[in-house]
């Protein structure tokens, strides 16, 4: 997710989240609505045991540990935030009556994208909290035509905080963007995109910051991305201008740091750079991707089949045999598998009782 973009935001506006349809046919077992508030569709043959972790306010961009115990994310509404702050939790934590998870995070400024370090006991994360104590400003779609827009402060940089909240060390210094990191699965690299070089690019740099390198560098803005389980590639979206009229837009909406990422496809690359293959062609806005744990496949998420919900589909890295892997009616994203491959995390607006709220999903993952 960042451009601080606040993922969670796209829920609610990419979306324009829960309609008042949802209100219909109240389901006294569940508190939620029959329509679209569900745990499970029948239809969803990969996920078993489905069960929801968060439980009001807008939760997204959950991550595991190297170990598969615990998650970290991002939250706001919730807990008296005024915006986005990162927290950790045990998968088998109950939230369900209110508890708060721990707070990794400063509590100031705005937070996004987060990952656990090798050991489970460090914590990597963009945040804006040195700038400003306060929320940035969100900008208003009226003022630029009514457009999805979302938000690049230049505010963010990349933090390291041990699992307690104790922040540890400043990793990115360059003037712009930095943010959304992730993590190699062999533990020696960190990907993640910024603006130093006037455009939103890929880089990677070593745990402690060092050694940077730029991997993508074609106009448009490169983003989410996450290494192959081998640590050998990178599976990322992009939104990439081609025509005259698209570049000049781009490039006027980043100059005030903005984006408008509403047609975003998938890309691999080897971690180089190299090798870059565009694998989805399907309009629309496909992003989120992870892959799976053996590597030849990659869930992610997409509106293509209807603009106004996303659901999660699996395609082969080749681009060939698209799946769809969830049937909500409003929003599926953010998907990543455990390191074991057992199971599953996700954020949707299912089971929300009517509501905008962006919860926190785990299922078993059957292949």
């Amino acid at each position: 997710m960042k451009l601080k973009i606040t993922f969670i935001v796209i829920a609610s506006l990419f979306l324009g989240c829960k309609s008042s349809h949802n209100k219909a046919s109240y389901d006294g077992k569940s508190g939620a609505t029959k329509i679209v508030n569900k745990l499970h569709y029948s239809q969803e043959k990969h996920l078993k045991n489905v069960q929801q972790l968060t439980f009001g306010g807008d939760n997204a961009e959950a991550y595991w540990s190297f170990d598969s115990k615990k998650l970290v994310f991002q939250a706001s509404n919730v807990w008296d935030l005024k915006c986005d702050q990162i927290f950790t939790m045990n998968i088998t934590d109950d939230l369900s009556k209110g508890a708060k998870p721990q707070l990794v995070s400063t509590g100031t400024g705005r937070t996004t994208c987060s990952y656990f370090l090798p050991g489970d006991s460090t914590i990597v994360y963009s945040s804006t909290h040195l700038v400003s104590v306060d929320c940035p400003t969100v900008p208003k779609k009226e003022d630029y035509g009514n457009k999805y827009i979302w938000p690049v402060y230049e505010s963010y940089d990349i933090f390291t905080a041990d699992t307690k909240g104790k922040q540890l060390k400043q990793l990115t210094f360059e003037d712009g963007y930095d943010a959304e990191p992730t993590v190699s699965p062999k533990g020696d690299k960190i990907v993640f995109t910024s603006t130093r070089t006037g455009d939103l690019e890929l880089f990677t740099m070593n745990l402690d910051g060092t050694d940077v390198k730029q991997v993508t560098f074609e106009l448009g803005y490169d983003g989410g991305a996450f290494f192959s389980p081998d640590g050998s590639k990178l599976i990322f979206r992009s939104s990439r201008p081609k025509t005259e009229e698209e570049i000049k837009e781009y490039k006027d909406l980043l100059a005030v740091g903005l984006v408008q990422p509403t047609n975003m496809e998938l890309y691999t690359c080897n971690v180089d750079g190299s090798a870059l293959t565009k694998i989805t062609d399907l309009g629309n806005a496909n992003w989120a991707p992870f892959f799976h744990p053996l590597g030849k496949k990659v869930i992610f998420s997409s509106n293509h089949k209807s603009k106004h919900s996303f659901n999660l589909f699996m395609i082969n890295v080749d681009g060939t045999g698209l799946e769809q892997i969830t049937y909500d009616t409003v929003f599926d994203a953010f998907p990543m598998f455990s390191p074991d491959g057992k199971k599953i995390v996700f954020s949707s607006n299912r089971n929300n009782n009517g509501t905008h709220d962006t919860n926190l999903f785990i299922a078993d993952w059957v292949d």
